[in-house]
């Protein structure tokens, strides 16, 4: 005779409630496990536990979930009943001002959202770039540049190495022509700032002088066994020179957010404050 496992007898009856119920499940809620006073119902259980698998590793993963949630609540009920009065007073206080944070933290974003002004023109960034200079050196090299790796086996290839150094429009038009049919990899930094760690981390030597590289190097060639690597160094910055505005734009942005944020919760506390006196909802007492 073959065994019904407790797991699958759960599954079962589970399936067969659910679908006999679910005209009255607002109603009649089914439940799965109970520790002391506390119940677990069926429709609490998070639907990924319950659905995508198979019966076998489904009704496992229900019978897993339950028995989590037990051991939980069981030590939660023995730590209630055990815990001494001191440490029941600190966890009181700790749940307090968290719950007390919690409300705090939301309805300031609700205040953010509906009443701080989010919108940060050019003008401004421009304004604060040009004054806080100082603050934007680079930590890091960055370059504009062009990337190509191009299997070894490719024919008419030897073009490549023409096309990519010159600034003909007519021969960057074949040249991107060619990449995307022919290419590996193709990326165009020309119009963009990246650090240069991201371009040497495609090549498959080592360079580890990064800013000697650049000094040297407009253009560099290498190959492996499979592929040949082309760079075009556009433009160049070395670490600890002004960052362009370009590159630090989106920083200057969250900058100057920051501090209006910083400012709006300021006014909104010292506002809510002088608003509790006024309306007399606080009384401040003399020290005796």
């Amino acid at each position: 005779m073959k065994i019904i496992r407790p797991y699958y007898l759960l599954l079962f009856i589970i399936l067969i409630t659910v679908s006999c119920g679910d005209y009255n499940n607002t109603v009649n809620r089914m439940p799965v496990a109970r520790v002391g006073e506390k119940i677990l119902y069926y429709d609490q259980i998070p639907g990924t536990v319950k659905t995508g698998l198979n019966a076998a590793d489904s009704a496992a993963a229900l019978q897993n979930y339950i028995n989590r949630w037990a051991k939980r609540e069981i030590l939660k009920l023995k730590a209630i009943e055990n815990i001494t009065p001191e440490f029941r007073t600190e966890v009181e206080r700790q749940v307090d001002e968290m719950k007390t944070n919690l409300l705090i933290h939301h309805y300031q974003q609700q205040m953010i959202i509906q009443k701080m002004d989010t919108v940060v023109n050019m003008a401004e960034i421009e304004n604060y770039y040009a004054s806080n200079e100082s603050s934007f050196a680079l930590n890091v090299n960055i370059v504009k540049a062009l990337f190509i790796r191009i299997p070894s086996d490719i024919p008419d290839s030897d073009k490549i190495a023409s096309w990519y150094r010159s600034n003909d429009p007519s021969d960057i038009a074949q040249l991107e022509v060619f990449c995307y049919q022919f290419a590996d990899k193709f990326d165009d930094f020309s119009e963009k700032w990246v650090p240069v760690s991201v371009l040497l981390a495609e090549l498959p030597t080592t360079i580890d002088r990064q800013d000697e590289f650049l000094r040297h190097n407009s253009y560099y060639e290498t190959e492996d066994s499979g592929f040949k690597y082309y760079v075009s160094i556009r433009e160049y910055r070395l670490r600890g020179t002004l960052a362009p505005y370009e590159y630090v734009i989106d920083d200057i942005r969250s900058m100057i957010l920051n501090t209006r944020r910083m400012e709006f919760l300021e006014n909104l506390e010292e506002g809510i404050f002088n608003e509790a006196i006024i309306e007399n909802n606080l009384k401040l007492y003399p020290r005796k």
